[in-house]
């Protein structure tokens, strides 16, 4: 962490807080965790007293640095919000006061944030491999800059309106494609010559096309639920599942999993799916496109409101283990748009997935121009 500012030990701005408080048996008590990389402080969950192996907790208060021992270096440190004053912890979170007459409280969290302090904590961490822990003697030894107080204001005001306009852009970017997926699914569900067609006349079932092989590897794909679409889940080896049978998918294919369809996990196979494999558990489609183009179906069961019917016409007792079965989801009606307008939608989804993958672009990029800003500003630079 170089910097034109004097270095001073954390030690000299952090003290330790001992506060504690004893557990009651009926009482419930909110539970902290912090995210790795700097991802925040947030509530892990409550639980009664009854349910905690121990008599005390440790109180934490807002504003309070707080950290992992075991993850903090891979950046599982930051502030308590305000939400959570009053939470507990255990003594693997330990947390820190900062003295406000040397250390601004923002100043101190993006410093938390950068990767020069997470490599500081790795340094203060030692252990055998699942055993590594920071200890907290060495972590209070590092040393930080430390401009005067004046001076941290005035970065952290300049950090956080840089981070303002980082965060505005991405809106504005997601904005952009919500509303294109919204054009998309006006169109299929607004044309006037559409009909009631059930999916037996649109789509084929495909039968498994795979005998696995216990000295082979197979690249599998997966399904996200709430409309997110078919992506790549990993490579397996056939040693490792107990399925005997497997279907390859070809793009433009459409496939749901039985367990989560009534949860939007249904989609087309995208073309970086193709030759991808997935178990007897997700039944594949092979899409009849003199009737429907692929496009029409991904629309349409992206769109939350139809998942209430694909829940309905899904079997079970228990909600989250109903199953779409292949008979069901044949026999279901969609409003088939007519061919112009199919067309139509194909030409609009051409540049929506466009804007997309320069989403996704550009994405990347803003998720590396905090990091660098930060890396600036501590060096002296912003």
């Amino acid at each position: 962490m170089n910097s034109p500012w004097p270095k001073v030990k954390l030690g000299e701005v952090l003290r330790r807080s001992e506060e504690t408080t004893a557990l009651h048996p009926d009482a419930e008590y909110r539970e902290v965790t912090v995210k790795l990389w700097g991802k925040g402080v947030v509530l892990r969950g409550a639980i009664t007293g009854a349910s905690i192996a121990a008599n005390r907790r440790f109180v934490a208060r807002a504003g309070q640095l707080i950290l992992s021992r075991i993850d903090a270096r891979n950046g599982a440190i930051g502030i308590v919000p305000l939400g959570l004053d009053g939470a507990v912890v255990t003594n693997d979170f330990p947390l820190f006061y900062a003295n406000p007459d040397k250390v601004d409280r923002s100043f101190l969290r993006w410093l938390t944030n950068t990767r020069g302090f997470v490599e500081l904590c790795q340094r203060a961490s030692e252990g055998t491999t699942n055993r590594v822990r920071l200890q907290e003697d060495r972590f209070l030894a590092l040393e930080i800059p430390l401009p005067p107080l004046a001076e941290q204001q005035r970065i952290v005001a300049r950090i956080e309106e840089l981070a303002a306009k980082i965060e505005k852009a991405r809106d504005l970017r997601c904005r952009v494609v919500e509303e294109a997926d919204a054009l998309c699914r006006s169109v299929v569900f607004h044309d006037k010559e559409s009909r009631l067609i059930p999916m037996r006349e649109l789509v084929a079932l495909r039968s498994p096309d795979v005998t696995v092989r216990t000295d082979a590897t197979y690249e599998f794909a997966g399904v996200y639920c709430f409309g997110r679409g078919v992506f790549r889940a990993g490579r397996k080896a056939g040693i490792d599942f107990a399925y005997r049978q497997l279907t390859t998918l070809k793009a433009g294919n459409f496939v749901y999993p039985k367990l989560m369809a009534w949860e939007g996990a249904l989609g087309v196979v995208p073309p970086e799916c193709d030759g991808c494999v997935v178990s007897p558990e997700f039944p594949v489609f092979q899409v009849n496109e003199d009737r429907v183009l692929p496009e029409v179906l991904d629309t349409y069961f992206r769109n939350p409101s139809i998942w209430p019917e694909i829940s309905s016409a899904s079997i079970g007792t228990n909600v989250r283990r109903r199953r779409l079965n292949p008979r069901d989801f044949l026999n279901y009606e969609i409003p088939l748009p007519s061919r112009k307008t199919q067309f139509r939608l194909r030409a609009i989804r051409s540049e929506v997935d466009r804007a997309k993958r320069v989403q996704a672009e550009t994405a990347a990029e803003f998720d590396a121009l905090l990091p660098s800003i930060l890396d600036r500003a501590f060096a002296g630079a912003l």
